[in-house]
């Protein structure tokens, strides 16, 4: 049976664990991910808290980073969403995201308006890749790829 959670505390919790079990045993975030047999994506939102594993996927990740059961069962759990606080972020990475959406948001949703119609862009039928690639003009880039399944606004 799934369980949902209505507090945030007890994953915010678990994840601080979990990033220290996994900084104290030099993982990866891909190797926890091949551990779960998921993506790496799916597998570090879920262990930071935004999404639940799968039974075996949660034992799995518990045991490689030594967390308990009861650790292994709250990874299961549906959780509250949202690992941002109210008002602007402060951490430089995740303001530079917000910064691309107050740039470009407005932007994306002509284009996808334009392209699909009226609706929105599914964030839970959705998959997230990010890819280093060599900047030609020396450097890297960082290449974020947002696949969301386009769910039509239907009237009723």
């Amino acid at each position: 049976m799934a369980h949902a959670q209505f507090d945030p505390t007890a994953r915010q919790a678990l994840s601080a664990a979990a990033v220290e079990a996994k900084t104290r045993k030099d993982l990866t975030w891909q190797q926890i991910a091949d551990a779960a047999g998921l993506s790496v994506a799916f597998v570090t939102a879920a262990v930071l808290g935004q999404h639940a594993l799968p039974e075996h996927s949660a034992e799995a990740v518990a045991e490689l980073l030594g967390l308990d059961e009861d650790a292994a069962m709250l990874l299961q759990t549906i959780p509250t969403r949202g690992s941002i606080p109210g008002g602007i972020p402060t951490d430089p990475t995740i303001y530079r995201f917000y910064e691309m959406l107050q740039v470009y948001g407005t932007t994306l949703k002509a284009l996808v308006h334009e392209e699909f119609g009226d609706g929105i862009i599914s964030a839970i039928n959705f998959k997230l890749d990010v890819k280093k690639v060599a900047d030609p003009e020396g450097g890297e880039r960082a290449v974020i790829t947002l696949d969301g399944k386009y769910l039509p606004t239907k009237p009723f």
